[in-house]
């Protein structure tokens, strides 16, 4: 399902990834099957992101004969998780292609005004021969994705994917709008931001429930 008439933002609407994120939300689901149900959920997703991964034609003998097959070329791909949050969903992206790089971006909001700022920017090299797959649970204002795209663009990505599990509309606005060249996939949409630009009705903090932390 499209987001409004913005044809890069693709709402999931497979049944198990809304079963699980019910469970997400749960504030009785525990910090262990938080966790599980996080990294399931960005294995589902990123089935559906992946779909143009690039492929390379290898020889492969099999019991039969020899013969020239596709496989990803895992060169060509990064995982990039939007610290700290972002970081539960890697090991989910990761089962699918292993061979994948990991980079990581750190950014915090500012509990007043509710804007990021940076403290760390690490991607694997060289990253503008990569796909880039950007995650983070999250997408409530918008500023934190839009900025962590803007630092992957600054650094020569092109090719750029963001994934979250949950979303606000102001954050799919305002990320598919700044940056319309990209593909946005969020497991659900939810209603939209509370007075503290928390995501409702939301899961609470992600990843406070993904550490066990408060």
């Amino acid at each position: 399902m499209y987001f409004e008439d913005k044809k890069n933002v693709i709402i999931m609407e497979h049944p198990l990834i809304k079963h699980k994120i019910s469970l997400l939300r749960d504030e009785k689901t525990g910090t262990l099957e938080f966790r599980t149900l996080v990294e399931e959920i960005a294995m589902l997703e990123a089935y559906e992101a992946l779909r143009d991964l690039p492929l390379a034609d290898v020889e492969v003998k099999t019991p039969l004969e020899t013969c020239m097959t596709p496989m990803i070329d895992g060169k060509k791909m990064a995982i990039v998780p939007i610290l700290r949050a972002g970081l539960g969903m890697v090991s989910g992206v990761h089962a699918l292609v292993p061979s994948a790089k990991v980079g990581h971006i750190g950014l915090y909001r500012d509990p007043e005004t509710h804007e990021p700022h940076e403290y760390f920017c690490k991607l694997p090299e060289p990253i503008e021969q990569r796909m880039v797959l950007l995650v983070d649970p999250m997408l409530a204002t918008g500023g934190s994705a839009a900025e962590a795209v803007d630092f992957i663009k600054e650094r020569g990505g092109k090719h750029i994917k963001f994934m979250c599990i949950l979303a606000a509309p102001e954050g799919l606005r305002k990320l598919s709008e700044r940056h319309p060249d990209i593909e946005i996939y969020a497991g659900h949409m939810d209603r939209g931001l509370n007075e503290n630009a928390y995501i409702v009705p939301g899961l609470g903090d992600a990843g406070d429930r993904i550490f066990g932390t408060k």
